[in-house]
């Protein structure tokens, strides 16, 4: 800490010590200034952010497929692996699909996803609420986000 100079002996300073006059804040009254490598000051702080980069947690989607009449089997295991997706932090989309004549009995569909809706209960926040495209409903969960730490 050197305090408060005028900037021509800040740029003495700087060339003495061969090092540059880096202006750190400049909206502050007086500007904030640091004598140091430039080069060096810019590498540490792209390492920084490429450290920053790799701690991010991308938000991967992943599907699960149901079809009308499955077993309940077969069923708790898809269950089960949207869990797991959601705990991973991972948002899930989670399709039944329709085949030939299975459109007729809609509402197994429904009552298919009204047991997923209450089995994901409290793990997870719908996106977007079930609906029809084509031979399909689709549905969007996402985790809930955890609270925050005390």
């Amino acid at each position: 800490m050197i305090g408060i100079v005028s900037l021509d002996e800040a740029m003495r300073q700087a060339k003495d010590a061969g090092l540059d006059l880096v202006e750190i804040s400049p909206t502050a009254v007086p500007p904030v200034c640091k004598i140091l490598d430039f080069s060096r000051y810019k590498y540490d702080a792209k390492k920084r952010v490429q450290e920053a980069k790799k701690k991010q947690k991308k938000i991967v989607l992943k599907e699960m497929k149901f079809k009308v009449n499955i077993g309940q089997g077969d069923f708790d295991v898809k269950l089960n692996k949207i869990r797991n997706f959601l705990e991973e932090g991972d948002k899930v989309k989670i399709s039944l699909w329709f085949k030939g004549r299975e459109i007729v009995h809609r509402e197994k569909g429904d009552e298919l996803f009204a047991k997923i809706i209450a089995a994901l209960e409290g793990i997870a926040k719908i996106d977007s609420d079930p609906k029809m495209e084509g031979k399909q409903i689709i549905m969007m969960v996402s985790p809930i986000a955890a609270a925050p730490a005390v």
